[in-house]
């Protein structure tokens, strides 16, 4: 029987923020299999889809390495021929300057179910969030939107006659823009507008005029960016947002009719783990009023092979205990697991041991509850806290392929245990930084970077040094608050960046949240 094709979605993300996406495109976002993204696309829509969702990122970014648009087309066609629900999420609107055309066609060529989900472009949302109108009845009858990506193929000499100019993919070009507009008549008292990352916690704005802008902005890095260029870029100082008093506050239900400020109002907070682990985290600090940027310093993969993990569940038999002290060893486990045709049944008569809250709840969504629990939330007190005797049990642990802290193992194997370790799964440094991260903390917008592990850390610095070799992020860091979960996450942050100022009383991630609020509580009183 022939599997049922699928269908591609050509979905736009809008400006950035969560908050602008369309409820069609929520919707296909938490029913999608496959997701092809856009080097723009905010990272935090890609807690939107299942987990099991696989993620390719497909980003295109001007004078970078990127994938062919022909491989782009192949790859939507493959998982569709496949049958699977696949989202192309674009940044903006898939028909302004998304370069939907040639997908579309492999598509229908390749007789695939398609549909186009618009989305709010940038060029119109990036003036409203700067407050500046692109109509208005005296000084813009009109407003025309362009690419600057290949100036010379522009009608300079018409656009210098339009009101108001909407420019996209203008940054690299901002001087050749001027230019043309003043070789064309346009006045150089002209006003202009440079919008950058529109909508994100770490969004910018310069206003000047077209013989002021280039110096203003020399020092600067502009890409992504809206240009605005008209009269009405006058109108901002008067139309820009204002936040409201009620933004920084929460009514509460108690008997207590006064408003409460939110603990984290107010202040940024850079999130360092990995893509597919930061939902629930920056949920919590956003419940507090956090703005939440998202810098993914950890890739959780399959493991280089499966041998070792294989040969362990062939003889699960042979085991006294299961250690887990990962909620990623506990979900790469149990779904090899059920791969070799085996189900829980197969643990019967092995007992189980777990680190930490997570890791355990972990575990009971698989339908097991831990027989062992350490007290303290961090590995190293588990085998003095062991149950019973260790000598001559047999220990499985399943863990990270690259290893850990070894003195778990050596502690237990010191009390007479036998430990086998395997791999279950690798955790490794993104290749590249997230763009949104770089520019939050080049603008020095970040308030609190929060480490959950000392790998974090390390990958941190390591991502840092490679889009800055010359060291000048170091600098970046001053008056940011460093926030450690645990013990071995602050020796980390001493040695790699010389300071730790918060670390979480209980080693969670909520202990976390509350140390922070903590710390700035006392900084603020």
């Amino acid at each position: 029987m022939t599997k049922q094709r699928g269908t591609v979605y050509l979905v736009g993300s809008g400006p950035g923020d969560a908050a602008y996406l369309t409820m069609r495109a929520q919707h296909l976002l938490a029913e999608t299999e496959v997701l092809v993204y856009d080097a723009l696309v905010d990272s935090a829509l890609l807690q939107l889809v299942p987990e099991t969702c696989l993620l390719l990122n497909v980003g295109k970014r001007g004078g970078k390495p990127s994938m062919l648009q022909a491989d782009i087309n192949t790859l939507l066609v493959r998982h569709c021929l496949q049958g699977q629900h696949v989202v192309r999420l674009k940044s903006g609107d898939p028909f302004i300057f998304g370069r939907c055309q040639a997908e579309i066609e492999a598509l229908t060529a390749a007789d695939c179910a398609f549909e186009v989900v618009p989305g709010i472009s940038s060029a119109l949302a990036a003036p409203l969030l700067a407050g500046i109108p692109l109509t208005d009845p005296v000084l813009s009858r009109c407003f025309t939107v362009l690419s600057s990506h290949d100036p010379a193929g522009l009608n300079w000499q018409a656009l210098a006659q339009i009101d108001t100019l909407v420019i996209l993919m203008g940054g690299q070009h901002l001087p050749e823009i001027l230019r043309q507009l003043q070789a064309h008549g346009r006045s150089p008292q002209t006003p202009i507008a440079i919008i950058r990352w529109a909508s994100r916690p770490q969004q910018q704005i310069w206003d000047g005029t077209l013989s002021t802008i280039v110096q203003q902005t020399a020092t600067e890095a502009l890409s992504p960016c809206v240009i605005v260029i008209g009269e009405v870029v006058g109108l901002r100082s008067y139309l820009q947002p204002r936040p409201s008093s009620l933004q920084a506050t929460v009514l509460t239900t108690s008997d207590s009719t006064s408003n409460t400020a939110l603990p984290l109002t107010g202040k940024t907070v850079l999130v360092t783990r990995s893509t597919n682990q930061s939902g629930q985290f920056t949920a919590r600090l956003q419940r507090d009023g956090a703005t939440v940027v998202e810098m993914p310093a950890l890739e959780i993969v399959p493991p280089s092979n499966w041998n070792a993990l294989d040969d362990a569940l062939a003889r699960l038999a042979d085991f006294d205990w299961l250690l887990l002290t990962s909620a990623n060893g506990v979900d790469y486990f149990f779904e090899r697991l059920a791969t070799q045709i085996r189900d829980l049944r197969a643990l019967a008569g092995i007992k189980i041991a777990v680190v930490g809250d997570k890791t355990a709840q972990k575990l009971e969504q698989r339908g097991l509850k831990p027989d062992f629990v350490p007290p303290a939330f961090v590995a190293d007190s588990l085998a003095a806290h062991f149950p019973g005797s260790l000598s001559g049990a047999s220990i499985l642990f399943p863990r990270v392929e690259s290893g850990g802290r070894d003195l778990l193992v050596k502690d237990f194997v010191s009390r007479g245990a036998v430990v086998t370790e395997v791999a279950a799964y690798q955790s490794r440094c993104p290749a590249t930084i997230d763009p949104a991260a770089l520019a939050a903390l080049q603008a020095r917008t970040v308030d609190v970077i929060t480490f959950a592990s000392a790998k974090t850390v390390k990958h941190f610095c390591q991502l840092l040094e490679q889009s800055q070799p010359d060291n000048a992020w170091q600098s970046w860091l001053e008056g940011v608050c460093l926030a450690s979960i645990g013990p071995q996450t602050t020796k980390a942050c001493g040695s790699l960046l010389g300071r730790v100022d918060v670390e979480a009383q209980e080693y969670t991630l909520e202990g976390l949240v509350q140390a922070i609020a903590q710390w700035l509580a006392t900084k603020q009183t």
